[in-house]
């Protein structure tokens, strides 16, 4: 397996530890009845993110962030692997994604400003790096 797509499998489990990692406090914070159920809004009275408490909607938040940006990670890996064109810069951009999501969960959680953003911006910079090699 490439380097890229070890690190596109790395970040898809990464997504599933994010998931968990909000789910565990959030079902705790709000009980089964909220977390079972259908979670209308009116019904539940709002959404269920404003009734948990500011570090689990955070960790909300930052699952949510990466299933947007672990798209556009995809498929500037797979065109990258698609195309032919992996190389070091690629496979370095691949690292850099992977470890930029990863610092960006605690950054997100405890409110490290401005590293949250960084670490965001870095992971983009790593996906543009990416789709341009693949274009190169």
């Amino acid at each position: 397996m490439t380097p890229e797509l070890t690190a596109l499998t790395l970040a898809a489990l990464l997504q599933i530890g994010q998931i968990a990692l909000m789910a565990v406090p959030a079902n705790l914070e709000l009980g089964p009845g909220k977390t079972l159920s259908p979670r209308d809004r009116p019904r539940l009275g709002g959404a269920l993110e404003d009734q948990v408490s500011l570090r689990t909607a955070r960790l909300y938040r930052a699952m949510n962030n990466h299933f947007e940006s672990l798209i556009l990670f995809a498929i500037a890996t797979l065109v990258v692997t698609f195309a032919d064109r992996a190389s070091g810069v690629t496979a370095a951009a691949s690292g850099l994604y992977l470890v930029a999501r990863l610092l960006y969960i605690p950054a997100y959680a405890f409110g490290w400003v401005p590293w949250r953003s960084l670490f965001w911006a870095l992971g983009l910079v790593a996906i543009l790096t990416l789709l341009v090699a693949a274009l190169l």
